[in-house]
């Protein structure tokens, strides 16, 4: 870890954001040094994607100052921010799904030859970028060839590409099971070690006493604390996100009363429920009222579950009731017209028609019914 009076990275000082009628920013400080790991903490809405828009030109600050290696920053754009060397690598993976591996990385900066792009320069410039990060990939490929955590770290050799000094992380590892956050991480402290800046926003907390070096901790908008990872126990991290001692929290609410006799006949079931290579038979009760997580790491069939549940797709054996008598859902439409509906994992793409109005998305989704 770099040493508290090493000249700062990064230095904003009293940063203030206002929205209409809201205070997002309220004289925040923050630090990033060169070869450090710095976690950005807080419960949703203490500021930290605020924080990270004013950094990096998609908001303009309404008070305080920046300074990059020294000298004035205040970025007018996100293009700007990545030509003074600062560059996001989002929860969603933000690049171009069917360019190259090599045209992604290379992406905006191409060299060209009598005003034809030079793609071989392209890709060697993409191999060397993943082999700093001790990457071997076929670089002609698609983007959507490789899984998403390699995605992730194709996102971090376009950063370095650019040349960034200070690379910011946010929500890196929400999509990654334990084995590919564990890749990332092993990518992260390479580029530590060659005294690059890194700030690493997450809500998990084994993760940020895994990786990091500080912490710098927001509540509201405004600053909380800097601390030494080290130094800072686990729950004294929580009682300074949440204000309160943990456990301290108001008395319990009353238990629920008992479940009565006409809610025993379950709203939906499935029996020995299952799709051939995809999920194996599996067993699950909802009853009116009640809320039934599904828990499991990334390819443990929790969307899976979900698609025969509402039709996507079919079912090799077993069954589902509704109200205690079996039905087949041939469809989504058929979930739909029998009052089942599905907030998918990728919104974005498969759960809105985003080129239509809402007015036009919510008609869309009453179609079945």
């Amino acid at each position: 870890m770099t040493d508290v009076d090493t000249p700062p990275l990064l230095a904003m000082r009293g940063i203030d954001k206002h929205f209409p009628g809201v205070r997002a920013l309220s004289g925040v400080d923050f630090t990033a040094r060169p070869g450090e790991i710095h976690a950005l903490m807080g419960e949703n809405g203490a500021g930290k994607s605020t924080l990270i828009k004013v950094l990096t030109g998609v908001h303009p600050l309404d008070g305080g100052s920046m300074t990059l290696e020294g000298r004035a920053f205040l970025p007018r754009s996100t293009r700007e921010a990545e030509e003074r060397g600062i560059s996001t690598v989002y929860q969603e993976v933000n690049l171009i799904p069917h360019l190259s591996v090599a045209e992604n990385i290379c992406l905006g900066r191409e060299r060209t030859r009598w005003g034809l792009i030079r793609h071989r320069s392209g890709r060697q410039r993409a191999e060397a970028a993943l082999q700093r990060l001790g990457m071997n990939l076929d670089v002609t490929r698609e983007l959507t060839s490789y899984s998403i955590a390699v995605q992730q770290i194709i996102a971090i050799a376009r950063a370095l590409d650019i040349r960034a000094r200070l690379l910011i992380l946010d929500e890196p590892t929400s999509s990654l099971d334990e084995r590919e956050s564990a890749e990332l991480f092993s990518v992260l402290r390479r580029l530590k070690q060659e005294d690059m800046g890194i700030v690493f926003i997450t809500h998990f907390l084994d993760q940020v006493y895994d990786v990091s070096d500080r912490i710098t901790i927001l509540r509201d908008g405004r600053l909380v604390g800097e601390y030494e990872t080290a130094s800072l126990p686990r729950l004294e991290l929580v009682a300074r996100m949440i204000g309160k001692q943990p456990g301290a929290a108001e008395p319990a609410a009353p238990a629920d009363p008992p479940v009565e006799s006409s809610r025993d006949v379950p709203v939906l079931q499935a029996e020995a429920l299952g799709r051939t290579g995809s999920i194996a038979p599996m067993n699950l009760t909802l009853r009116k009222g009640e809320t039934t997580g599904l828990a499991g790491l990334l390819g443990s069939g929790r969307t899976e579950t979900a698609r025969l549940l509402f039709g996507i797709d079919q079912p090799t054996h077993g069954r589902i009731l509704m109200d205690g008598r079996p039905v087949r859902i041939r469809s989504p439409r058929h979930a739909i017209a029998r009052g089942i509906a599905l907030a998918p994992e990728d919104r974005k793409h498969t759960g809105i028609a985003s080129a239509m109005s809402v007015r036009d998305n919510i008609i869309l989704a009453l179609q079945g019914r």
